[in-house]
Formats: structure tokens, C-alpha cells, sequence
């Protein structure tokens, strides 16, 4: 793994993850919410063995990426394009997970000469869409969280403050317990955050997230509750939509929306998942992307 930062043209420090291969098949990883570079398949050897150049960033407010203030989603564009040019990447994937979904589906729209395919993986809705309830199947945690971005930056920047601080000390007892109590997983997910290689992780990657405060996470749920910048049918490259049906922080209804919207993408149901994937399944999902689409 080599870390790097760099300037943007507007003078913030953008902070960025290289992982596998370096003569691999780059691919942006852009990572859910709250998160940041650190969360990525976890073995790098096996990374590159598939022959994988993973990019992953701490979105603005993360990690030791500086915070933009009032950012959408379409914002994350210039960055990932400044990484790209630095790295003299011509081409690449683009893949987003929960929170990086729509963030993937900007670069999609909006740097189709580069993005040669994009994966959205639990992706949400934008917030805006007519004749959809955006709630319909969230948990109520989830549901509370949203609340309080509808409500204002303050408000969602003392919850968060809070979320924070204790998710931070739940990892450093007991990583599987991320989320904490009080959320009606899928038996699926408990799976996923008591894998071994997943604690890992999260050990790593929550303490880092945050380590600046939560203002990427605050300016997260902004964002998704703004409109994004962007309209999804401006995508013409090539697509997929993954979701789980038993999925209870983005529900289904959010992927089969997604689905019949992303124009031309190839759906993929997961008909016993939730939320999240295992490790395994995680690098089988790397593995498709290298080579054409």
C-alpha cells in the first residue's frame, strides 16, 4: 500500500490509497459512509495476484482529506480526476459501495472518456425522486440519522460528533460491533462484521475516518439529501446495479429503482444478502472487473 496527498486546483489536501498491483488494472474504489481509504478488501497479495490496481480516497472531511464545505455529490469528480491525472491513469473502473454509489455514478456521468465501466454496489436513491419513499424499509437508526441532516448541518454535526465517539470506542472493544445495538441487521451482514478480515478493517478505518472529526460524514448526508449535481440518465458507459434484498440501511427498493434507471445496467439481486459482502465474495467482485466490460 503506498499513501499519498495532493493539492486540488481549489488548494485543499486530498489524501488517496494505492493497493495490489501498480502495473494493474486501476480501479476506484470509492468508499461508503462513513468511511475512508483504508476500507478496502484487506489482502493485498491477493490483490495483486488478480492483476488489481485499487484506488481508494478519503472523500473532503475524512481521513486526512481536507473538508469542502457544502460539496454534492457531482463534486467528487474534480478529485477523482485530480488522482487520475497525477497517477497518469488514462482509463479506469469506477466502483462505489453504499455511500460511494452515487458518488460512482457521478464519475460515470461525468467523465465517460475515462470511466470505462462503473459497479454501484447498495447504492441509495437520490433524495429529490418523485413518487419514491426514501424510507420505505430503512432501519429506524438509519431513518434517525437522515433525520437529522433534514433538520441542519448544527444539528447533524452534534449527533454525529456523538455517533462518532462511540462508534470509535465499539471498534477498539469489539469490531464486529460497529453499528452498535439497536439495529435489525440480516443475519447475512452480523456475518460480514464478525468476519475476521472485516474487524481488520474496521479496526483500521473507523479511528481514521473520523480522526479530524465527523465532517466527511456530515457533509455525506448532506449531500445525499440535496440534489446530487448530476441526473443518472446522463450515464452512457457501460453499468451495474448490485443490491441485496434483505438489506436494511439502503433498502431493495432503492436498488430496483437504480436498476430500471441506470440506462443500459446490468442488475444483480442478491436474493440472501444485505448490506454487505463477505471477503471472499469481495475479491470475486474485484476479479470481474479486470479485463473488458
Amino acid at each position: 500500500m503506498t499513501t499519498t496527498t495532493l493539492r486540488t486546483k481549489d488548494g485543499r489536501q486530498l489524501c488517496y490509497a494505492q493497493w495490489g498491483d501498480p502495473a494493474g488494472a486501476p480501479i476506484f474504489n470509492l468508499h461508503g459512509t462513513p468511511g475512508c481509504r483504508l476500507n478496502r478488501y484487506p489482502d493485498d497479495e491477493a490483490l495483486a495476484n488478480i492483476g488489481a490496481r485499487v484506488i481508494t480516497y478519503d472523500r473532503p472531511g475524512y481521513g486526512r482529506s481536507d473538508r469542502n464545505p457544502g460539496r454534492r455529490v457531482v463534486d467528487c469528480v474534480p478529485d477523482v480526476e485530480a488522482i487520475a491525472n497525477a497517477e497518469g491513469i488514462d482509463h479506469f473502473v469506477v466502483v462505489g459501495g453504499s455511500g460511494g454509489g452515487p458518488h460512482a455514478l457521478a464519475v460515470a456521468a461525468r467523465l465517460p472518456e475515462r470511466a470505462t465501466f462503473v459497479r454501484c454496489v447498495v447504492g441509495v436513491v437520490p433524495y429529490d425522486t418523485a413518487d419514491f419513499d426514501w424510507f420505505a424499509g430503512m432501519d429506524p437508526e438509519n431513518v434517525k440519522e437522515f433525520g437529522w441532516a433534514l433538520a441542519d448541518e448544527e444539528t447533524l454535526y452534534r449527533e454525529l460528533s456523538k455517533e462518532a465517539t462511540a462508534m470509535v470506542a465499539r471498534v477498539e472493544a469489539d469490531a464486529a460491533s460497529v453499528l452498535g445495538p439497536g439495529w435489525d441487521l440480516a443475519e447475512s451482514d452480523r456475518a460480514v462484521f464478525a468476519h475476521p478480515l472485516v474487524m481488520q478493517v474496521m479496526r483500521e478505518a473507523v479511528p481514521e475516518c473520523v480522526v479530524n472529526g465527523p465532517w466527511g460524514w456530515v457533509d455525506d448526508d448532506l449531500a445525499f439529501t440535496k440534489p446530487w449535481g448530476f441526473d443518472i440518465s446522463e450515464i452512457t458507459i457501460p453499468a451495474e446495479v448490485h443490491y441485496g434484498q434483505q438489506d436494511v440501511l439502503v433498502p431493495a427498493a432503492h436498488g430496483e429503482w437504480l436498476a430500471s434507471h441506470v440506462p443500459g445496467a446490468k442488475v444483480v439481486v442478491n436474493d440472501d444478502d444485505g448490506h454487505g459482502v463477505l471477503p471472499e465474495r469481495m475479491l470475486e467482485l474485484l476479479k470481474s472487473l479486470i479485463g473488458p466490460h
